[in-house]
């Protein structure tokens, strides 16, 4: 009886899928583009999952359970997303409408918690961490003892909306000074104004030539970044916080700037410098599969036990 599972990272231009033997190695990884809308999404999840039975050698049949991570709000019990802007879904039954060709368990789980599971098997340890995802927008997934704590309403973790500025800039949720309007890409690249193929590169770049400008986006960066992991810390008490994202795409550079900025507000404040919040951040290695691989988790969560 098959017990391949597999994961798709459902995102905004491509989807990132992978199929996992029963003892957890990697059969085969691929990425496909995402298309737009209901029918297209739902197209492209079929095409991904006939790709990664081409390239790992195995009949579509051999699948026992689909897990999807997908951006947006997501109704994870009934496998439903409720809005995913990105992708130009209001209301889709991604579940069930997979189902229709592949009757299988399927999960649906909001992409950035898909991807805190998926740290934590990497690591080996999601025992106490959370994911902090710096993309285009600002999210965390918290997983205690291997479980996503999701919270009373599924919002455990938005901490990309928790307003440290109430001077700042106004943010797409209509609050000012959240922590993605210091550390997101795209309300970055919307402060800066100045285009550009990679604006976060940019302002990182001309920060180190002296630019005036460049220089308070930057620090803003590591300010929203360093705002975000103290509050994981402090509202779940996680041992480590593992950051990924596109914005993480500037390496050591963006790592060393928040590093030095929880060591000063460390060295401001007692409270926090026991806390020692320098030494429980990490980055996710590039092109790690996280997302993906929490995907398939989430959905072989769904098996029966003698198939997990």
């Amino acid at each position: 009886m098959s017990r391949i599972r597999v994961g798709l990272d459902v995102g905004g231009t491509k989807i990132d899928a992978l199929a996992l033997a029963a003892d957890g190695a990697i059969l085969a990884r691929t990425r496909i583009p995402t298309g737009w809308g209901d029918h297209a999404v739902v197209s492209a999840v079929h095409d991904a999952i006939e790709a990664l039975a081409g390239e790992g050698g195995f009949p579509v049949a051999e699948v026992a359970s689909v897990g999807i991570g997908i951006p947006g709000l997501i109704d994870a019990d009934a496998g439903r997303v409720l809005h995913a802007v990105n992708l130009g879904v209001t209301q889709l039954d991604l579940a069930d409408a997979v189902r229709v060709r592949l009757p299988v368990p399927v999960s649906v789980e909001n992409d950035v918690k898909a991807a805190a599971l998926g740290a934590g098997s990497l690591r080996g340890d999601a025992h106490s961490m959370a994911y902090l995802n710096l993309g285009t927008g600002v999210a965390a997934g918290i997983v205690i003892d291997g479980v996503l704590w999701r919270g009373a309403h599924g919002t455990a973790g938005e901490v990309g909306h928790l307003s440290v500025d109430p001077r700042g800039r106004v943010c797409g949720c209509g609050q000012r000074g959240c922590i993605e309007t210091f550390c997101g890409g795209g309300a970055v690249s919307k402060a800066w104004g100045r285009g550009g193929e990679l604006p976060l590169r940019d302002v990182f770049d001309l920060a180190e030539r002296g630019d005036a400008f460049a220089l308070e986006l930057r620090e803003g960066v590591a300010f929203g970044a360093a705002s975000a992991v103290r509050s994981l810390v402090l509202s779940a008490d996680v041992e480590t916080v593992v950051i990924g994202g596109g914005v993480t795409a500037l390496g050591d550079r963006l790592l060393d700037d928040i590093v030095r900025r929880l060591r000063q507000e460390g060295a401001e404040s007692p409270f926090i410098g026991s806390l020692h919040l320098d030494e429980r951040i990490e980055l996710l290695p590039a092109g790690s599969p996280a997302a993906a691989l929490g995907a398939a988790l989430v959905g072989a969560a769904r098996l029966p036990a003698e198939l997990v």
